[in-house]
């Protein structure tokens, strides 16, 4: 059979099922995407609304990632930067900090911020080098503990735990008590150190519609859902039958394998305000240094250059725990908490989205997967970053191994 005719389908337009399609066509076959929604991107979407540009949540790209740098054209996507640094709201007053090492502006803000000892800054430098040296391998071959273990037992005061370590973290992790793996907060904090974190100046679905446009010989087959996956057969949810002879399920699995175990979610909030202008002079984070509230963090993306330009100010506002509220009233929480430790006025809801699926919530985290490991069985084939590590690095990484175990098992007679 010739390459081009084998049915190889490939289930979510995801990050990791396209990547998986770009292996496949670079090898010489012709995969076919099978995508619920009427577009690519999977978690990784941008809307427009009201004149505004919205990604769903608040995501960035770690330009330092290996995949990224791997299969993405960074020029093209025009990416805006992010400063490093922090502005953390703290007792109703702001204070700056960030690396002085790649950016001097931070210099005298961060030594007098009140952020954290004088211990702790020298403690930042230390682990900065220690992580520099570290290689990806050894990171996560590390014993796993807790984040919230390990910058303790590394010797960071609470006070510089909870007012900055906690609320930047948590916001990444998406879980308010840093119980996610040491590895994870190794790996981030490494690539926060080699490179900046980036939104492309068209939203971050740019960078799924990059690779889409990249690819020239898969064919898409748009709002199709799959019900069921078995050997070399597809059923759909108007109870088509799809004939393959190999299947990636580049998508949360088990509802289609009729798996028990099944995979557990992180969830959050992530509203946008209309606001008359910006509290946050610099392109940074805004974080909140409160157990008691439920915002975690703040950014303006109208600082960054964006291809929708907007009247007024745009906000985005990271919830991970609504504490139970009703929709209404966790809009009132949210407008409340904002007036009152960081003086905005956030006068216009223009979006609200409820994350439920927002990232895969495991243990024992890998930072790669081979190949053969990616056969689950039969001819069907799993990709994801749940079975990796909750990162778009890792999505590019298991839709990689996944196309690999596909061209290996062809291979094979």
């Amino acid at each position: 059979m010739n390459k081009q005719d084998q049915k190889i389908y490939i289930i979510g337009a995801g990050i990791s099922g396209l990547i998986a399609a770009k292996v496949l066509e670079d090898n010489g076959y012709h995969p076919i995407i099978l995508e619920a929604t009427d577009r690519v991107g999977g978690r990784v979407k941008t809307d427009i609304v009201n004149g505004y540009q919205l990604d769903h949540g608040f995501q960035v790209l770690l330009t330092a990632y290996p995949a990224a740098n791997k299969y993405l054209d960074y020029e093209s996507l025009d990416l805006q930067k992010i400063l490093p640094g922090a502005s953390i709201f703290k007792n109703k007053s702001q204070k700056v900090i960030g690396d002085p090492l790649r950016d001097k502006s931070f210099l005298f803000s961060t030594l007098f911020s009140g952020i954290g000892t004088l211990s702790d800054k020298f403690k930042i430098l230390k682990l900065n080098n220690l992580l520099e040296e570290k290689s990806l391998s050894a990171i996560f071959d590390d014993k796993e503990q807790t984040t919230h273990s390990f910058l303790s037992k590394f010797g960071f005061s609470n006070g510089m735990i909870a007012d900055f370590f906690n609320p930047f973290f948590s916001g990444i992790f998406l879980e308010t008590q840093l119980q996610t793996s040491s590895r994870m907060f190794e790996f981030v904090y490494k690539m926060f150190g080699k490179g900046y974190a980036a939104i492309p100046k068209a939203g971050i679905e740019a960078i799924p519609r990059q690779l889409a446009d990249n690819l020239q010989k898969t064919e898409f087959q748009f709002n199709t859902k799959v019900k069921t996956v078995n050997d070399k057969e597809i059923v759909l949810d108007n109870g088509n039958v799809l004939i393959s002879d190999y299947t990636i399920l580049a998508t949360a699995a088990s509802h289609f394998l009729n798996q028990e175990k099944k995979t557990k979610w992180k969830s959050c909030h992530t509203f946008y305000f209309e606001t008359k202008g910006k509290v946050i002079d610099k392109k940074l984070i805004g974080l909140l240094a409160n157990k008691e509230t439920v915002v975690n963090n703040i950014f303006y993306p109208t600082c960054l250059n964006t291809v929708v330009k907007s009247t007024n100010e745009l906000l985005s506002v990271t919830v991970i725990d609504g504490k139970d509220y009703t929709r209404e009233k966790l809009i009132e929480q949210v407008q409340k908490e904002l007036k009152e430790y960081c003086n905005i006025d956030a006068f216009r809801l223009i979006k609200h989205y409820d994350i439920s699926m927002a990232l895969p919530n495991l243990q024992n985290i890998k930072y790669d997967i081979r190949p053969s490991e990616t056969h689950f069985k039969d001819n069907i084939f799993l990709a994801g970053d749940t079975h990796l590590n909750g990162s778009l690095n890792a999505a590019m990484i298991s839709g990689e191994s996944a196309a690999m175990g596909v061209l290996e098992s062809l291979e094979t007679p």
